[in-house]
């Protein structure tokens, strides 16, 4: 894992499931990043009115609206930050085109702490406008 005092980015985590979003704040706080984590998309723009995250981790469940619209309004609240969808499936029918995705990057699950990680550091590299979105990158990191 890397050293914690070399990470600084925020990361907004937004799921329905609390048992996601505990396991995924826990590990992302042991490695030093700053995580703060909701239930919903109301919540999350009440973050957004405060704070200014690098990185949006959303499930593609969300209570209040689907996933991936939560994700569009969200990124309209802050331009700036990156979004990473996770997905249980790549051909799910939640993400019919991928042209919909508008620069999302989908991080497939199951996933260890160590791929977390690594798929984060990647996300936050790239330009948050520019954000590959082909679907046969997906399917290699699901392999």
């Amino acid at each position: 894992m890397p050293d914690p005092s070399t990470v600084t980015a925020t990361i907004l985590v937004l799921g329905s499931e609390p048992v996601m979003r505990l396991v995924i704040k826990e590990t992302l706080e042991s490695v030093g990043y700053t995580v703060l984590a909701t239930e919903d998309v109301g919540k999350a723009t009440d973050v957004l009115n405060q704070s200014t995250p690098d990185l949006l981790i959303i499930h593609p469940y969300i209570e209040d609206m689907p996933g991936l619209e939560a994700a569009k309004y969200l990124k309209t609240k802050c331009p700036t930050m990156h979004v990473l969808m996770l997905a249980g499936l790549i051909d799910d029918d939640r993400i019919e085109n991928p042209a919909e995705l508008q620069g999302f990057r989908v991080f497939p699950r199951p996933f260890t702490a160590a791929q977390l990680h690594a798929e984060i550091k990647e996300v936050l590299s790239a330009d948050p406008q520019q954000t590959p979105t082909d679907q046969s990158d997906i399917r290699e990191r699901t392999a």
